[in-house]
């Protein structure tokens, strides 16, 4: 997330009140998360093991717990709670807005768009040309629609991300700041679920058709001419690359890659990044073929166990 101007570190040292490491005057461009962070952003670490991925990582402001040396064109800002301090900056760069009409007035619809009764269409939405939202669809602030995309009756674009840290006192939810971004030309099925980012964007690129009943988790991009079948469960912070295939009731795990043209058989988990250009199936996950034969082996064993006796 970038913010509107550029903001020094004393300025937002000041927002969530803590002690800085840096010139006053250090450029704060923006806030991330470690795996889409530039030079500019700010980054938020509170666990030793993590240190130095955030230190070592593009953001140049490191909102850290410790007091540590501060790398070379670096600077830190010291909290007690960089979790906390870390959903502060969010409700003050992108505070919740309450709604005052079914389609917001700053919502910006183009051309020959068709929007259904029942539906809602938050603040700052951009929808594109020659668009059919059926009815109840629920398209949350931010969101940007290109040009000629079909989304059908109870899809809901812009939820908050599955994101807690776990306190004494219960589950404390990370604050979605981010955006879902839908290309031209994509198809959205009934009742689907697509999570805005955390602070960057959800993203679903052109061409690629998405069935019923399919979950897209927070910072997840998904590439162009994709076909994704229904209950499928895609996890937070997945890149899928162009022209895969993942067949119904696919699951993934987070934070991996799925390769351009690979096809995933339905009811796999993906637990782990994959190749393009193949067939995959079965948990845990393998080459189709290669899953097969095992399945042929495993048939075997009551044979071979009577041999044995």
């Amino acid at each position: 997330m970038k913010f509107s101007r550029i903001h020094t570190l004393k300025e937002i040292a000041t927002i969530i009140g803590c002690q800085f490491v840096g010139s006053d005057d250090f450029e704060v461009h923006g806030m991330n998360e470690i795996h889409v962070v530039a030079p500019g952003d700010i980054v938020f670490v509170d666990h030793p093991k993590y240190y130095d991925k955030a230190l070592k990582s593009a953001a140049t402001i490191i909102l850290i717990n410790k007091e540590v040396d501060c790398p070379i064109g670096k600077a830190l800002l010291i909290s007690d709670d960089p979790f906390r301090d870390f959903n502060t900056l969010t409700k003050y760069f992108r505070p919740f807005v309450a709604a005052t009409a079914s389609v917001s007035a700053s919502a910006k619809i183009g051309d020959g768009t068709v929007i259904q009764p029942n539906c809602f269409i938050g603040n700052n939405v951009t929808i594109g040309k020659s668009c059919l939202l059926h009815a109840n669809v629920i398209v949350y602030d931010n969101t940007i629609i290109g040009d000629n995309v079909i989304i059908h009756s109870g899809s809901i674009l812009g939820a908050d991300a599955f994101y807690y840290k776990k306190r004494p006192e219960g589950f404390d939810q990370l604050l979605s700041g981010g955006r879902v971004i839908i290309e031209d030309n994509v198809g959205i099925g009934a009742l689907c679920t697509i999570d805005k980012g955390v602070t960057g964007d959800t993203t679903i690129g052109a061409g690629t058709k998405i069935d019923n009943q399919v979950h897209v988790g927070h910072d997840t991009i998904i590439g162009k001419k994709c076909l994704i079948a229904a209950q499928t469960g895609i996890a937070g912070c997945v890149i899928i690359e162009d022209e895969v295939t993942l067949w119904g009731q696919v699951g993934t795990t987070s934070g991996i890659t799925i390769g351009a043209k690979a096809v995933v058989l339905g009811q796999t988990g993906v637990s782990k990044s994959i190749e393009g250009g193949k067939t995959y199936y079965g948990t845990p996950i393998d080459e189709a073929r290669e899953k097969m034969k095992q399945f042929a082996n495993l048939k075997k064993i009551p044979e071979i166990l009577n041999k044995l006796k």
